[in-house]
């Protein structure tokens, strides 16, 4: 049996929307749900500096990594560990009652406060690095230049 388009009637056609108002309703509701969802896990960005405390912890723990010749290594670390920094914060704040018998309570608290910010990394990775040039132009101007130098320092011991 062979039947032609035109004897459908229009208002059996089956649409999605009833009529252009609804489309434009949904349609808002999707753009609105759309941007929710794009920011649905954003975190509010962080203008503001770290407290002084917080600088002063960080700016201790980079000083003994430089120390330590592990600025590489720590730096590499920090960048794997970049998505989990706030993970590693409530961590920190889950141990903190069996750390603190072994460290500062006060500055343990503080670092864990410290890691949860998101620009955490960038400020320990900046920290590490200043402390290594400082660690390594330290280190260039204690050590001897020329033989004469490291004769005289053999002899004096």
């Amino acid at each position: 049996m062979n039947v032609d388009a035109h004897c459908f009637d229009e208002h059996l056609l089956i649409t999605p929307y009833e009529s252009l108002e609804e489309y434009a309703q949904l349609e808002r509701i999707s753009m609105t749900f759309r941007s929710w969802l794009r920011h649905a896990f954003a975190m509010p960005s962080e203008s503001a500096k770290p407290t002084e405390r917080q600088l002063e912890i960080v700016e201790r723990l980079a000083r003994e990594v430089a120390r330590r010749e592990l600025t590489t290594p720590a730096i590499a670390f920090l960048e794997m560990s970049r998505p989990l920094n706030y993970l590693g914060s409530q961590a920190l704040h889950f141990f903190q009652p069996i750390a603190t018998a072994v460290l500062n309570p006060h500055d343990y608290s503080e670092f864990a406060e410290f890691l949860g910010r998101r620009d955490s990394i960038d400020w320990m990775i900046e920290k590490v690095n200043e402390s290594e040039a400082e660690f390594t132009k330290s280190a260039t101007q204690k050590k001897p230049t020329s033989n004469r130098e490291l004769n005289d320092s053999s002899s004096n011991e």
